[in-house]
């Protein structure tokens, strides 16, 4: 029974190494292939939008139809190649975890909305937010991409948006709450998914800001998840684990 168990845990053990190796294999593929794919793709789009400018009512109507077609696709796609590699860098360029403070973490993701904030008449409050162990820079992304998609799917009145946390046992739980549209709760699982879009073209972006935010709160060793009531808004929760004697 022993030899039983020690090899069944060797092959666990091993199972789990090869699914680790795996994992970073393709993390890195997905940072160097849209790293690389940006130049040709950069050439792509400027070559087109020439061609935009130069030609456009000098051909026929279709002519100037298929070009536009091309220069949105060609927008498009640098959108979603620039998304991959901010999906792929919170794995490739994080920092350590250090003490950091998440008044001043929320500060920063709002000072970087600034001119969304004052565009869209946005109201930002929060309460008393705590000190926590973790990425900085990760974490005012994180802040930056749920007040911005709280901003995106606002309602007909003007954008509240209040951010809290409270102690929950051995971790922090966060929460955005926003007025907006709302999202159905068949969209749970599906919203966190990369290119994910549940709206089509009528808004902006490319379906990447929450796939980036549940990956940094799985770094942090948290979980993302949301309520929401069509028409009233949603509320976005979010745990970072409590640091104790300096560990998180």
């Amino acid at each position: 029974a022993d030899a039983r168990r020690k090899k069944a845990e060797e092959e666990i053990k091993r199972t789990v190494a090869e699914l680790k190796r795996s994992n970073e294999e393709l993390q890195q593929f997905a940072y160097i292939a849209s790293h690389d794919l940006q130049e040709p793709l950069r050439m792509i789009a400027s070559y087109l939008q020439l061609i935009e400018r130069r030609y456009r009512g000098k051909l026929d109507k279709d002519a100037d139809e298929f070009i536009t077609f091309a220069v949105d696709g060609a927008n498009r796609l640098q959108d979603m190649i620039m998304g991959l590699l901010a999906y792929s860098r919170v794995e490739t360029r994080g920092k350590p975890f250090e003490d950091v403070n998440a008044a001043e973490i929320l500060g920063n993701a709002i000072s970087n909305l600034k001119i969304i904030i004052e565009e869209n008449g946005a109201v930002i409050t929060a309460g008393s937010l705590p000190v926590i162990r973790g990425d900085e820079n990760q974490l005012i992304q994180l802040f930056q991409n749920l007040i911005a998609n709280a901003i995106k799917f606002k309602s007909e009145k003007p954008p509240y948006i209040h951010i809290s946390a409270e102690r929950k046992d051995a971790e922090w739980l966060f929460s955005v709450k926003d007025n907006g549209i709302g999202i159905a709760q068949e969209y749970k699982e599906r919203i966190f998914n990369i290119f994910q879009r549940l709206h089509g073209r009528e808004y902006p972006g490319v379906g990447i800001g929450l796939s980036i935010c549940r990956r940094i709160v799985e770094k942090h060793g948290g979980k993302i998840y949301f309520e929401s009531e069509i028409g009233k808004g949603t509320i976005f929760y979010f745990t970072i684990p409590i640091k104790e004697n300096g560990k998180t």
